[in-house]
């Protein structure tokens, strides 16, 4: 039978490291490759949406699907895991939390590989759930001593900061404005829903790299097109992905200041198909968009986590068809 894990499980298991090891391999496994994945298809009604992801990681023998709703009264997220070999159901996971980190764990990624070595200062706009594990993941790849975060809600913020302080070991402070949090960071994380961008171009530091995670349609843009102007390199999950779905590029896209041959995907630089960043004073930008193969990846991981802790949860079966003609 199938393994089921909740939310609780999830949050129990998962780790940062998990989360990064298992969005890496995913991207090196497409880039080489070894993976599939099919960008997000929705089913809209007029209260609820629902999206699919969904793809395949053979190298790591699975297949599945994330499904998520939404609606004004949230988001509910599962995962779908089936053996590749045998199409057998594998393991369904809650994945709120698995979610969260596995999207902050691509921006921590890309930081990795595209942030300055030497990076000590960020600036995060976003104090929701999502910029939570942005952060986790950004302070566990790089030496950074402070984090700046920018929020319209205050009081939401200071306690914001003042938890991911004690989580994370660094000195995550509410930054007074925008202006503020882009100003002398070296990494900058866009963390939101906007519809419109939420910093001057003229703002970014040298050397600056920018984590775009917010925008993945056409009604949402948290990076100006001067901004995006300044940059050296654009690097995305996926081309079809960004061409799809990045909010951020659609518009330069569209009026043919962009071209898609110029956008890099992270997996070819992990695999050194592609160069990275050039130089120290280069500004650097990842679109992240999401793909089903992240989900997966870290799902693996999760179930084997829990399948050396001894977990015993299962999914309940489908009757035979034997009890149903009874």
């Amino acid at each position: 039978m199938p393994l089921f894990l909740s939310e609780s499980d999830v949050r129990r298991l998962l780790t940062v490291e998990m989360a990064l090891d298992g969005v890496e391999s995913a991207h090196r496994d497409l880039a080489l490759g070894q993976a599939l994945d099919t960008p997000r298809q929705r089913s809209r009604l007029p209260q609820t949406v629902l999206h699919i992801l969904q793809g395949a990681l053979p190298a790591q023998g699975v297949l599945g699907y994330k499904a998520y709703t939404s609606n004004r009264s949230g988001n509910r997220f599962h995962v779908h895991l089936f053996d590749a070999a045998r199409g057998e159901l594998r393991a369904v996971l809650e994945a709120d939390y698995l979610g969260m980190m596995r999207t902050g764990a691509v921006s921590g990624l890309a930081a990795r590989y595209l942030a300055r070595p030497d990076s000590r200062i960020a600036g995060v706009f976003g104090a929701g759930w999502q910029a939570e594990g942005h952060i986790r993941a950004l302070c566990a790849v790089l030496p950074l001593e402070r984090v700046k975060v920018f929020a319209r809600d205050r009081d939401k913020l200071q306690k914001f900061c003042a938890r991911l302080s004690a989580a994370t070991g660094v000195d995550v402070v509410p930054a007074a404005s925008a202006e503020e949090t882009v100003r002398g960071s070296d990494i900058i994380g866009t963390v939101t829903t906007a519809a419109e961008p939420l910093f001057d171009a003229d703002w970014l530091e040298e050397g600056a790299h920018i984590n775009a995670a917010g925008s993945n349609s056409l009604i949402r843009q948290e990076v100006s097109e001067a901004a995006i102007g300044r940059c050296q390199l654009i690097a995305v999950d996926t081309v079809t992905a960004a061409l799809a779905e990045a909010g951020d590029l659609l518009p330069l896209l569209e009026k043919g200041r962009l071209q898609p041959r110029q956008l890099v995907e992270l997996g070819d630089i992990i695999i050194g198909r592609r160069q990275g960043r050039e130089q120290a004073s280069d500004i650097t930008l990842f679109e992240s968009q999401g793909m089903a193969i992240q989900d997966l990846a870290v799902a693996v991981r999760l179930v084997a986590a829990a399948e050396a802790a001894g977990f015993a949860r299962q999914w309940p079966s489908m009757p035979e068809e034997s009890d149903l003609t009874q």
